[in-house]
């Protein structure tokens, strides 16, 4: 399908989405997460797609919700308010939801629902320019649903730290915390990030689809469920072509070493 706010493209195995509001710091408007699912549910659907990276036009990754937006909340009532909400949770479980790793490769700011988009991503790749946090304490919101997410990552004491602080976190401080994976110096950081994705994209799919769903799955498990989950995961990964192919191909090289 034809995008306006997004770019979306696809190289052999990598899908590329890229916020394309650079104008506006690659806001989040309800056209461009409508858009942004849409990329979100065609990546999922081709079996050539082995990572997905997503990005933003311009020095940002994205700086949260346009004020636009943030303006006609004044007037709606409660149910639209919730309605407008919704479509932003559902890109970010769509992001949970996918097959393949999506990984933030993250420029400049990432603020707000934009940090909370680069969390709601598998991984997180930094250039040194990147700044994280949640500024929606000082103008008296919440950050309430990428709560979530960040939850998910860091520990208790920390996101509640970075939630009502309302601060700005470098790129290093956030790998420190546990939000970000990999940080490069900026002239590095291109070379880096498409190391890291060929790296990705190159593993056995089916494991890593696996890997990833069993993962999450596991969220709001006690530890008996847990294992059991496991256990499940672990018959269907010994069923793929993949592992038998790794398993032959390792039990070759152990006769070839004697």
């Amino acid at each position: 399908m034809s995008y306006r706010k997004i770019l979306y493209t696809r190289d052999g195995g990598m899908a590329r989405i890229t916020l394309n509001r650079a104008e506006k710091k690659n806001a989040l408007d309800e056209e461009l997460v409508t858009e942004l699912k849409s990329a979100l549910a065609e990546s999922a659907a081709e079996a050539e797609v082995r990572v997905v990276a997503l990005s933003g036009a311009g020095g940002d990754f994205c700086s949260g919700a346009d004020l636009a937006g943030l303006r006609r909340s004044f007037e709606n009532g409660p149910l639209e308010n919730m309605a407008d909400a919704r479509a932003l949770a559902e890109a970010f479980l769509a992001m949970r939801r996918h097959p393949r790793p999506i990984v933030a490769v993250v420029r400049g700011r990432a603020l707000a629902g934009g940090c909370g988009l680069a969390t709601a991503c598998d991984f997180i790749l930094a250039a040194e320019s990147a700044r994280f946090g949640y500024p929606e304490v000082n103008i008296g919101f919440v950050p309430a649903m990428v709560m979530a997410l960040l939850r998910r990552s860091v520990s208790e004491r920390r996101a509640l730290e970075w939630i009502v602080s309302g601060e700005t976190y470098a790129a290093r401080a956030a790998m420190e915390a546990g939000v970000v994976n990999r940080v490069w110096p900026e002239e590095e950081f291109e070379a880096g990030v498409e190391e890291y994705l060929s790296r990705l994209a190159a593993r056995p799919a089916a494991a890593v689809s696996l890997s990833k769903q069993l993962l999450y799955h596991m969220d709001a498990m006690g530890l008996e469920a847990a294992l059991e989950a496991g256990v499940q995961g672990n018959a269907i990964a010994r069923m793929t072509p993949e592992y038998r192919e790794g398993i032959e191909k390792f039990l070759n090289r152990t006769r070839e070493n004697g």
